[in-house]
């Protein structure tokens, strides 16, 4: 996980990793390529007045865990769980 500092995701995302936009203290969302290895850009955010939204928790190893799963409904048509730095992958 990489975090940045402001409220909006960089233009490119890294192929194996997410990236947290932090602005002051406050977590906005998280970016990550979506991981059929398709190169869709997502964008999943955290703030609570926003739909969709998605709760993060960071484990000590900074292994992150996402709730709910993501599902996107165009394109690959990915459905997955993010739990403890892993895929799971939906039926």
């Amino acid at each position: 996980m990489t975090i940045i500092e402001g409220d909006t995701l960089p233009d490119t995302l890294p192929f194996r990793n997410l990236v947290l936009a932090r602005e002051d203290g406050e977590d906005w969302c998280i970016g990550m390529r979506c991981p059929c290895g398709c190169g869709e850009r997502l964008e999943l955010m955290l703030l609570k007045e926003v739909r969709p939204r998605w709760d993060a928790r960071i484990d000590r190893r900074g292994h992150v865990t996402l709730h709910p799963s993501v599902w996107l409904k165009q394109g690959c048509r990915s459905h997955f769980w993010l739990r403890d730095g892993r895929v799971i992958w939906c039926e």
